[in-house]
């Protein structure tokens, strides 16, 4: 039986020079800007919850580019109606044109005011505003947006941070960070990978495949040593499989490969448009693909990051 799973990967998997003091944890984006998502519904009758998964997606928890040069969560473009500040930035295409606000409050509120009065988001608001799966499915049908996990990807952020509590009008208690290892933010625009459930282990560890290879998601104290034994491999294979050094420390959601990955990510896919945040190595993770090989069709020197909005071929 096959089963299609969304994962959130973590930024424990960013390289060093991407880990600052000054990213915000999504845990402080959602006490930063609750209230604001609350108000908005009380006014606009869009469930807070969603309202505050958007954001985290859209803006990487606050971190990406976009909402820290122009205060813009939502990643809305300009389009032909509006006559405010603008902010210019690649993203499908070269140079788009992007709203700029004054403050991050106004992105919430023309978010808002983009979904009451435009026509096509109209019949999101017979849903029920605490029915989140609804208006999730409802955004990507609308056309909100192009990625075809966008209802998945919300459903998780919700889901994981109790986001549906908010729906209720009141902002609760301010949340605890999670502090793991560091207390890394998480990776600022949520990527996904489609994984096919092949298997379960004696342990009751679940096996996967991702472009025909055989890997499994890291729990909590997993290392590359107890992952060997168990599968029966050596551990400088699992280093080798998974294109990391041998001073890696395996971290909680990590997807580790039990056997070499291919050259080139899989016939649906073509091109990654980098995200905030995403290593070279999480790229070629999430493809399955060998991390040389997409330095070498992309024509980079090894090592290098490329930055958020960069175009990569992955076959």
């Amino acid at each position: 039986m096959k089963l299609r799973l969304t994962i959130l990967l973590s930024a424990i998997m960013l390289p060093v020079f991407l880990l600052s003091q000054d990213r915000m944890s999504t845990e402080e984006y959602i006490d930063l800007y609750k209230e604001i998502a609350i108000k908005k519904m009380k006014e606009y009758r869009i469930p807070a919850s969603i309202t505050l998964a958007q954001g985290i997606l859209e803006s990487g928890s606050g971190n990406s580019k976009l909402a820290q040069k122009a205060n813009n969560h939502f990643g809305i473009k300009c389009h032909k109606d509006w006559t405010g500040k603008t902010f210019y930035m690649d993203d499908d295409e070269e140079h788009e044109c992007f709203r700029k606000y004054n403050k991050a409050e106004d992105s919430y509120r023309d978010h808002s005011l983009f979904l009451t009065q435009r026509g096509r988001y109209s019949f999101l608001f017979d849903y029920g505003i605490k029915d989140y799966k609804k208006w999730a499915h409802g955004l990507k049908k609308a056309g909100y947006a192009t990625n075809p996990k966008y209802p998945q990807l919300l459903i998780r952020i919700i889901e994981k941070y109790d986001l549906a509590q908010y729906d209720s009008g009141k902002a609760g208690k301010k949340r605890k960070n999670k502090e793991e290892q560091g207390n890394l933010a998480e990776i600022a625009a949520s990527v996904s990978a489609d994984l096919i459930k092949i298997d379960t282990t004696a342990s009751g560890r679940q096996l996967y495949t991702n472009n025909g290879k055989k890997l499994i998601i890291a729990r909590e104290d997993d290392n590359y040593y107890d992952i060997a034994q168990e599968f029966g491999i050596y551990s400088w294979q699992l280093y080798t499989y998974n294109d990391v050094s041998k001073k890696h420390e395996v971290r909680p959601g990590e997807l580790v490969y039990l056997e070499k990955k291919k050259r080139k990510a899989g016939k649906k896919f073509k091109i990654h448009v980098v995200h905030e945040g995403e290593s070279m190595q999480m790229i070629s993770q999430l493809y399955g693909m060998k991390l040389s090989r997409l330095y070498k069709i992309n024509n980079l020197p090894e090592g290098i990051q490329v930055s958020a909005g960069t175009k990569l071929r992955v076959r």
